[in-house]
């Protein structure tokens, strides 16, 4: 198996397309006879009728008509906007409706997505309030699936996992949106926050609001505005989770599916000071002042002087701070606990958008994020031999997997259960992960963060990484039985149906696991409760021998460390704290 350009895929993949929806005077052919008008102006009423009719690609929205593309069965609309451009004095405001258009939009080809860096570059667009709809051919009144991409909320795009296969495979309408990224998604500086309901979770204002397009328009694509299951994958799943403690997403959608997805929200007060350290260089670049300590107390303050600098840097340089987190929160804060989006007492809140809930994980999610981690590159570990550093990496994507795939749905299962009524189904892909007959096929990285997206959808960024993996005859019956459970709970909330393993929903007494496997040849797919602790996992890492005790206390405190699985861990071992402000 070869396997190219692995430790890129840390980053989601950000794929630059030409900006496509947009407005177009050309109309469709009409076949309308014209010769039984008796008028002109019937003529024109009665040929734009015709045209709808004749060409499927054209729909009318609340805002006007969007042409999209048809390939076989699928029908699809790229960029929809679902609301106007956040630039000048919208950059950090509340989504704004867009304007309505009277000439039908080309949505023929992807657009841009968010800004964003990709690697060093900074690339995508501010107006990137748009969204993508997948139907198939004759839709009428299906479930719909609206997706939230991953990619830290810093990266990534619309199109991480297209449709065509969704819509098909799982006889629903398959919605992908576009929203705010970096700091121009999160924010919580206090001159930004200064009006009565103000919060700095931009970006999940943006998903309200897409929701809100949805509810509104999908039933002109064929779906259905009483059943919306929103998802999310990685950093979208973590949103996904926020929605469900949200006060402004309630009774949005009918039921949620977090894809590796988990708990985490942020102090308001810490991710500010993080936001003002990140930015303060920027101030004294621009010359406002001598220092970064001086900068930074005062980004820090209300003022109205503080806001109007805010706004006069460009986006381009907002977005290149910070960079990749890695899934440290606290190198990128987002999902503030702001008593707004996000209850004070974050997922502490006893009230829920209670709707049924699946949550999936893989069985080893650490492992992209460790084995390409920089530490290992770094001049502490130019000691150590070939032989060291991977079993250091090995012991690191072993025990933060463990961790990682309870935090992604078990711990989240568990901290729910007293106040949650509705069903929650837990399940886990152990394709390739360290008990599967596969593990050959995905070697170090197992069953990753992100194993299900072939399941999903044929065209993804892993299938060209490990070749031949997902075309196994195994993985594909596998593939097909977990979409089989997802069509059902799509359709009903209840993913049971004939023909499939019964899936028994988790509860505290029953903790039971939809584990996903295969061989060669055929789908292994077994109810079986998969659930520990951290700290039976903290117990197993102290009792491992397979790297030196020094070599151990490195690893723990400089690559397993402020991730979202790891403060049980970083208080054990007493790891730095990674909040820490470092400008005095």
């Amino acid at each position: 198996m070869r396997k190219r350009n692995v430790i890129a895929m840390v980053s989601i993949v950000t794929v630059m397309l030409m900006t496509g929806c947009s407005s177009s005077s050309t109309d469709p052919t009409s076949t309308t006879d014209t010769t039984t008008i008796a008028s002109s102006e019937e003529t024109s009423s009665q040929a734009e009728e015709g045209e709808t009719q004749q060409d499927n690609t054209i729909v009318s929205t609340k805002y006007g008509n969007v042409k999209g593309v048809q390939e076989g069965e699928v029908l699809t609309w790229y960029g929809i906007p679902y609301g106007k451009a956040p630039t000048g004095e919208l950059r950090w405001q509340a989504p704004q409706q867009p304007d309505a258009w009277t000439e039908t939009l080309e949505c023929t080809q992807a657009s841009s997505p968010a800004l964003q860096l990709s690697g060093t570059e900074v690339t995508g667009s501010e107006d990137c309030l748009r969204l993508n709809v997948y139907a198939k051919e004759n839709s009428q009144n299906l479930p719909v699936l609206v997706f939230i991409h991953g990619g830290n909320n810093q990266t990534g795009n619309a199109g991480e996992i297209p449709g065509q296969d969704i819509v098909v495979n799982n006889n629903c309408v398959y919605v992908s949106i576009d929203y705010r990224l970096g700091l121009l998604g999160f924010n919580c500086l206090p001159a930004l926050q200064t009006e009565e309901g103000s919060t700095g979770n931009y970006a999940m204002l943006d998903i309200a609001a897409a929701l809100d397009w949805v509810k509104e328009n999908i039933s002109a694509f064929g779906g259905d505005p009483e059943n919306i299951t929103v998802s999310g994958f990685s950093a979208g799943g973590r949103d996904v989770m926020a929605m469900l403690i949200s006060p402004i997403f309630e009774g949005k959608f009918q039921k949620a599916i977090a894809f590796s997805g988990g708990m985490t929200t942020a102090d308001e007060t810490l991710s500010a000071n993080k936001i003002a350290e990140a930015i303060a260089p920027l101030a004294v670049e621009d010359g406002k002042f001598a220092t970064e300590a001086e900068a930074f107390n005062w980004l820090l303050t209300s003022g109205q002087d503080v806001k109007d600098y805010l706004y006069s840097i460009s986006s381009e340089r907002l977005v290149a701070l910070m960079g990749n987190a890695g899934i440290r929160m606290s190198v990128f804060p987002h999902l503030y606990e702001d008593g707004v989006v996000i209850p004070m007492e974050g997922f502490d809140t006893t009230s829920y958008n209670d709707v049924p809930l699946m949550m999936l994980t893989g069985s080893t999610e650490f492992s992209m994020f460790c084995l390409g981690d920089a530490y290992f590159e770094s001049e502490e570990m130019q000691g150590y031999t070939a032989e060291e550093i991977a079993a250091a990496k090995a012991f690191a994507s072993k025990y933060g997997s463990d961790m990682y795939r309870i935090f992604n749905a078990q711990c989240s299962a568990e901290k729910m259960a007293a106040n949650y009524t509705s069903n929650i189904y837990l399940c886990e892909v152990d394709y390739g992960g360290e008990t599967s007959q596969m593990k050959a096929d995905l070697g170090d990285y197992g069953a990753f963060h992100g194993i299900f997206v072939p399941m999903l959808s044929t065209q993804n960024n892993y299938t060209a990484t490990f070749e031949g993996a997902f075309e196994k005859a195994g993985y594909v019956a596998m593939a097909k039985q977990y979409n089989n459970y997802l069509a059902n709970f799509l359709a009903t909330g209840d993913p049971n149906g004939e023909g499939l393993a019964q899936w028994t929903n988790w509860t505290p007494e029953s903790k039971n696991s939809m584990v996903f496997d295969g061989t060669e040849t055929d789908a292994i797919v077994e109810l079986k409760d998969v659930s520990t602790t951290y700290e039976q996992i903290i117990a197993q890492m102290e009792a491992d021998t397979s790297i030196s005790p020094e070599l151990k206390e490195k690893v723990i405190k400089n690559v397993m460390n402020g991730r979202w699985f790891s403060d049980t861990l970083d208080q054990h071992f007493q790891s730095p704290n990674l909040w820490d402000v470092s400008i005095q």
